[in-house]
Parts: C-alpha cells; structure tokens; sequence
C-alpha cells in the first residue's frame, strides 16, 4: 500500500473482504490467569497508573494489568500481584481501563446509516477528501469514519497513545499489521485511514449494522463484545460511544435515559 492515491484506486465497488474470527472461552480465561501466576517471580518495578487496565490479546486472551509501558516493539506490563510481563506489542489487540458500570444500560442511539450512498459528500473536516475516498472504497458512510478520527486522534496523523496506537485511526500494531499497513506507513494519513474505514465494513458485516456494537467492537474488540453478548459495561468504552454518537449529531434514545434514572 502507498501513501498516494490515484482515481483508479478509491473508484468501484467495496473490497472483498474476509472476517477474521476471535474467540474467548472459558479455557482462554483460565490460561490468562495461569499466566499472571507464571510470571509472578518477575517482580521489577514499573510505575502504576491511577486504574488497572485490561489488556486483549490477539490469541483471545486477556489480563487485568495494574501498568503498562511500551518501550520500542514491546510492552511491559506490571501485574497486580507484582509480577513483570514484557510481550511483543503485536500481540495486544487492545487496552481498555478496567472500570465497569454495571448499573448503566448501554447508550442507543437514533438509526443512522452506517454503508456509504452516493448522496454522501466529502466531510467538512480535516483530510476529508481522502476520508470519503477510503469510505467509498469500502462502502462505509464517510461521516461515522470521520467521526472516528476525531475521537481516536483528533485529526492529528502523527498520534501515537501511550497504549502503543498509532495515526488517525489509531490502529494498533497488530491491527495495522492484520490490515495490511507496513510498520513505516501506519502514520501516513491514506494507509491509515483506508485500513480504518475497512476494519469498520468489517465489524459493520459481523454485527449486521448495529452502531453500537461497531464502535464498541473498534474501541474495546470484537473478542470483548462477544464475550459480553453486547456492548461492553466498560466506562471507556460507553463514554467513546456516546463521544460518536454526539459528534454524529445522533440523540440517545429515550428508552436509554429512562432506565439509566436521568
């Protein structure tokens, strides 16, 4: 993939695409937990942030972390009974804060249509020309992934999260790499934005749709909305959803506000 774009490249139907499936059972589980006791000895000091984190690993795996530091191609990741794991960060799918609101019911927002039409323009936003092209090409409504870039990284292409994400759509290494982006192209601004719009037609094709669990797939992973059978009770994760859905100009259904006693 080049950083330069030609007419014949963003012209024509959507990219043929093929769902890659991640799945967390109860073994997974219980080798993740195996794993923090393995590497108990490994006691080396790292700074700890105000909130444990829960790091999803590409293999299905997860583990609650009470620090997590990226140094170079790896990540170091304190656990919570003082133990040290250093992986390579191509092996984290994400990095979500372990907070849970189990009392709040998951945002629902108005329809909104998320598969590109013609009648969609250019956003008015930075890099919006090559925003609709990567739309188009994977059939996409050009506003949600404009929306997308302004909550990962504000416009801004050279973003990099102390998490280890990466460009406008802050893709994650192992993401970026799944969807074809070379290591040295992930800050450019098409490379990284046509792999964002076509991990959106991705998750849109798995959950037929339905704007919620896409955005809650894109921030959390398609391996936590599963395993939760919907939007995640993350605080994060609820908080960006309804971030999009403000910047879409979406309300939260009255259905939400109700049950949620406000």
């Amino acid at each position: 993939m080049t950083a330069s774009i030609r007419a014949a490249d963003v012209t024509g139907g959507p990219a043929t695409l093929q769902w890659r499936p991640r799945i967390t059972s109860a073994r997974t589980e219980r080798s993740a937990r195996n794993l923090c006791l393995l590497f108990a000895g490994l006691s080396l000091a790292v700074a700890a942030p105000t909130a444990a984190d829960l790091v999803v690993f590409t293999d299905g795996h997860f583990l609650q972390v009470e620090g997590y530091e990226v140094v170079g191609e790896r990540v170091r990741l304190e656990l919570d009974n003082g133990g040290l794991l250093t992986v390579s960060l191509r092996r984290v799918d994400r990095v979500i804060v372990d907070e849970v609101e189990e009392k709040e019911p998951a945002p629902e927002p108005a329809p909104f249509p998320i598969r590109y039409a013609d009648e969609h323009g250019v956003p008015d936003v930075p890099f919006g020309k090559l925003i609709h092209d990567a739309a188009r090409r994977h059939g996409i409504n050009p506003e949600l992934v404009a929306a997308v870039a302004r909550a990962e990284s504000a416009f801004r292409p050279d973003a990099v999260s102390v998490k280890g994400a990466q460009g406008l759509m802050q893709l994650m290494p192992a993401t970026a790499e799944w969807l074809g982006v070379a290591p040295q192209q992930v800050l450019e601004p098409w490379p990284n934005l046509d792999a964002g719009a076509r991990y959106l037609r991705l998750l849109a094709d798995k959950f037929e749709d339905d704007l919620s669990l896409v955005l809650a797939a894109y921030n959390a992973g398609e391996g936590t909305v599963a395993r939760y059978g919907g939007v995640p009770p993350y605080r994060e994760t609820r908080s960006y959803l309804k971030r999009i859905f403000g910047f879409l100009g979406l309300e939260i259904s009255p259905e939400t506000e109700v049950a949620a006693g406000r």
